[in-house]
């Protein structure tokens, strides 16, 4: 058994937040209370100081397995996964072949089983991720497939997105969409702005993803699918994402780190380190999104680990493909610049990490009682570290050299330590 002593516990499904022991056996919790008393044989982790919270779940992460696996695979994205306090993680199905078939989608989650984390999959929501031909997503869902999406490519048909709505609403699965129409888009990656023009790039304005989201939702309302609103950047995108949430529709936002962190000046500072579709935008959007993580307008915080090579990311800034990593550094900055000045209070911050990614999947997970898996992360809130190595087999982040809050000491998956940066 493993006893995690004097330990303030935080559970965002029952509101929990207090100091006590939690006890685990067999890969689940068994207890949670005061005053436990461990054998010789049982392992102690001392936890006073430290947060003990529900393994972090990441929704949004590319694992470029198979086909481009110079840049990642799911074993080295596991080991990010594990450094950064993820236990679940979900995988897009962008990888070379697509998964668009129950081979492709098979092999990731048998590779994914090999680790020491829990490996989910989507799967494409068009065949070959064109756009203009629906998947079998019965069958692809019988399969293993916890959702689906085309992420990295929005679906331009209404009419597909309709259908496609349709049959993830009688499925009971939920649809991811990345939200850019590229007809606006004259270089991607950099907001169209003060920035784009002082570097004489066309950029990807806020009126692409607006126009998509816009839709999306409106049809999310009339379909009743749930409808998952990946990487939002646009403070106009989270405005029309709480109107349609008031009206009904069964929209999930989400927001990564970098999008809630920085703003279109970072691309001054750290050139394509800071490039990534959609881009970074103005400081209102920011202020906007940090207004829709208070109000529970955005729902979850997910990474879109997106690892490339340096020599990728060494190319021009308009040919350097966009994304970066962010496995490793997510709860960081949620503590840094979410907590610590006020935004969220750390059981909130835990709640859009864990438990409603949770819910979008609607997995048994990310929450602490009796009875639950043992899928836990322990850290330090308070601890300052620097930015430096990566489990990850690339680097391309702007954060490397910050000076973060929040350590991870321990991540505990199924019962089994799989992480301690001791």
């Amino acid at each position: 058994m493993i006893f995690i002593q004097n330990g303030r516990i935080l559970d965002p499904k029952s509101k929990t937040d207090v100091v006590m022991d939690l006890v685990i056996d067999h890969g689940k919790i068994i207890a949670m209370e005061s005053g436990s008393k461990p054998s010789e044989k049982d392992l102690v982790i001392d936890a006073a100081g430290l947060v003990v919270a529900p393994g972090l779940i990441d929704v949004h992460v590319h694992f470029r397995d198979p086909g481009l696996t110079y840049k990642e695979d799911i074993q080295t994205g596991a080991l990010a996964a594990a450094k950064g306090g993820f236990t679940t993680v979900v995988c897009m199905a962008n990888t070379k072949p697509p998964v668009d078939n129950p081979e492709t989608l098979e092999y990731i989650l048998s590779q994914g089983r090999k680790t020491g984390i829990n490996v989910l999959s989507a799967a494409a929501v068009t065949v070959g991720m064109k756009g203009s031909e629906l998947v079998n997503m019965e069958e692809l869902k019988k399969r293993g497939a916890v959702g689906f999406t085309d992420d990295g490519m929005p679906i331009l048909d209404a009419s597909l997105a309709k259908r496609a709505m349709d049959e993830a609403a009688r499925l009971n699965v939920p649809l991811s969409f990345h939200e850019e129409d590229p007809a606006f888009i004259e270089n991607n990656g950099i907001n169209q702005g003060i920035v784009s023009h002082q570097l004489g790039i066309g950029g990807s304005p806020a009126l692409a993803e607006d126009v998509m989201v816009a839709r999306d939702c409106m049809l999310a309302l009339h379909t009743g699918a749930v409808v998952h609103i990946q990487h939002i950047s646009s403070g106009n995108s989270v405005r029309m994402v709480r109107l349609a949430k008031n009206l009904g529709a069964r929209i999930v936002a989400e927001v990564t780190p970098h999008h809630f962190s920085l703003d279109e000046t970072a691309v001054l500072k750290h050139g394509t380190l800071a490039k990534m579709n959609p881009p970074l935008r103005t400081e209102l959007d920011r202020e906007e999104i940090l207004h829709g993580l208070q109000d529970n307008t955005i729902d979850i915080i997910a990474t879109d680990h997106a690892p490339h090579s340096p020599e990728e990311k060494s190319r021009p800034l308009t040919e350097a493909p966009s994304g970066i990593i962010g496995l490793e550094t997510s709860l960081a900055l949620g503590m840094t610049n979410l907590v610590h000045p006020g935004h969220l209070s750390l059981l909130q911050l835990i709640e859009k990490m864990s438990l409603n990614p949770a819910r979008l999947y609607s997995l048994d997970k990310g929450c602490l009682s009796p009875g639950a898996d043992a899928d836990i992360v322990i850290f330090d809130p308070n601890e300052l570290w620097t930015v430096t190595e990566f489990a990850s087999k690339s680097s391309n982040s702007p954060f490397i050299g910050e000076r973060l809050f929040g350590k991870i000491k321990y991540t505990i998956c199924n019962g089994k330590i799989i992480y301690n940066s001791f």
